[in-house]
């Protein structure tokens, strides 16, 4: 059983994602802690010929189910990784993990893995959707998930942290070669957020870590994300998607990519802000 870290994963219908993840990590020989938030299909059969250690929460949002993963599970690893089903440990972070000691890290709390993000088969590369940093690796107890986001997800450690540029975690979720199932998680996503944002204009939420714009990948996503609360609504989906489509060059990217710039960047962005100004003038 490898000594260094273990793997913690959250599920819900995975069926068709688990045992490609499972697969991707089963000769590092980790232990693996699944939360389920109640499956109605195969994933709890998959885990358990996998020989992970499975319990279940309902599932609230993000935030809240990692925070409670991150507490329920008895780890006893110095490090614990963080995925989603829908992610892939690509050879070349497979061999990177593989060679990985506790030793070698001692001043690091946290670590970033580099993702690939694809859709409906299509590597999104461009629009500033890659490199993407993701702190995914932590020390055990000291990481913890981010309560102060109703929808977006980010672990969080004091102390330093390393990104690795090379090898990479592949996330691509099948379920969404339906552009059905895309668009109706995507409205789900839409009122987590537009509650969100009406919170934050409360002064009932307060960004968990100090926007810096050169500071690591999340205090960079925490000074962009103040930014974007300052500008107006109904306007700033336009701005952001030609940002993405001009200055991060997301013309380039294929037809696919385009689309989902498109269904990403700028229609659900509009159904945010439609969804605020509602909140906002019942």
């Amino acid at each position: 059983m490898n000594r260094n870290f273990s793997f913690i994963i959250l599920t819900f219908n995975e069926e068709v994602h688990l045992p490609r993840l499972l697969e991707s990590i089963k000769d590092l020989h980790a232990e693996v802690f699944i939360l389920d938030s109640g499956s109605t299909d195969d994933t709890l059969k998959i885990a358990q010929a996998y020989g992970a250690e499975v319990q279940s929460n309902p599932f609230v949002n993000h935030p809240q189910q990692w925070d409670f993963a991150l507490k329920n599970f008895a780890v006893k690893t110095p490090w614990t990784i963080g995925l989603d089903a829908d992610q892939i440990v690509t050879p070349e972070l497979f061999a990177m993990l593989q060679k990985f000691k506790d030793t070698n890290f001692e001043g690091i709390n946290g670590i970033y893995f580099n993702r690939k993000n694809y859709f409906q088969g299509s590597w999104i590369r461009y629009g500033g959707y890659y490199p993407i940093y993701l702190l995914k690796m932590f020390r055990t107890g000291t990481g913890y998930s981010d309560l102060n986001e109703n929808m977006d997800h980010r672990f969080i450690v004091p102390g330093k942290t390393l990104i690795w540029k090379k090898g990479h975690l592949l996330e691509e979720n099948l379920k969404e070669n339906d552009i059905d199932f895309w668009l109706k998680k995507h409205e789900k996503y839409s009122d987590l957020i537009a509650q969100e944002e009406i919170e934050r204009m409360q002064n009932l939420r307060k960004q968990s870590l100090n926007p810096n714009l050169w500071g690591n990948p999340d205090e960079k996503k925490a000074w962009l994300k103040r930014l974007w609360w300052k500008l107006p609504l109904g306007l700033r989906p336009y701005l952001y998607y030609s940002y993405r489509m001009i200055f991060k060059l997301g013309i380039l990217d294929n037809e696919t990519a385009r689309r989902f710039h498109y269904l990403q960047g700028l229609w659900f962005r509009k159904l945010v802000d439609k969804k605020i100004n509602k909140l906002k003038n019942p």
